[in-house]
């Protein structure tokens, strides 16, 4: 029982992301999200109880695993494996918490941050990422290349919509150009 109801979660947080993306986020109901599934509304809410619940499930799990990645980062000495390092695990981030929740943190940056006050954004987080894999001492065009590079992995994903291409063959290209631009 407990697998499938993880299951049904994660086919509203789809459902809901697609509806977020296509409609907007202010503009989608539940209602429209439980039709959507073929579900009551009643049924949807047993699992969320509202938009900003689904959203912050979804969002709940990535901020924390970038949360462990800036922790881990800020350790280490900044250099090109480090840059490696972090570009790999961007985008094992990226992949496993969905492209379409990407694209959607990208659009509704102001439904995140409001959703997780008194957190830092994953804005905030990236700025301290960037200032964690910069050389103290780089100049102003090498910390934004690397910059260009790391945030090259989430623009990868948001552009690559509506190509011909499987997760597998994006992932391994915004690999390459990341790594190309660090």
């Amino acid at each position: 029982m407990a697998a499938r109801q993880g299951d049904t979660k994660a086919e509203i947080r789809q459902v809901a992301m697609e509806l977020f993306t296509q409609q907007g986020y202010e503009a989608t109901s539940l209602r429209e999200i439980a039709e959507r599934l073929g579900v009551t509304k009643a049924a949807l809410y047993y699992h969320f109880r509202s938009k900003e619940d689904i959203v912050r499930s979804l969002f709940g799990d990535y901020l924390a695993a970038l949360d462990d990645l800036v922790a881990w980062a800020s350790t280490q000495a900044p250099g090109p494996q480090l840059r490696t390092q972090v570009i790999d695990r961007m985008l094992h981030l990226s992949a496993e918490h969905g492209r379409q929740a990407m694209q959607f943190a990208l659009a509704n940056q102001h439904v995140v941050r409001e959703l997780h006050p008194g957190r830092e954004t994953a804005s905030e987080l990236l700025r301290t990422l960037f200032g964690a894999i910069t050389d103290p001492n780089a100049t102003m065009q090498e910390a934004l290349r690397i910059r260009v590079a790391l945030l090259s992995v989430n623009l990868t994903m948001f552009a690559a919509q509506g190509l011909d291409a499987t997760d597998a063959q994006v992932d391994a290209a915004a690999r390459d150009i990341a790594h190309l631009l660090s």
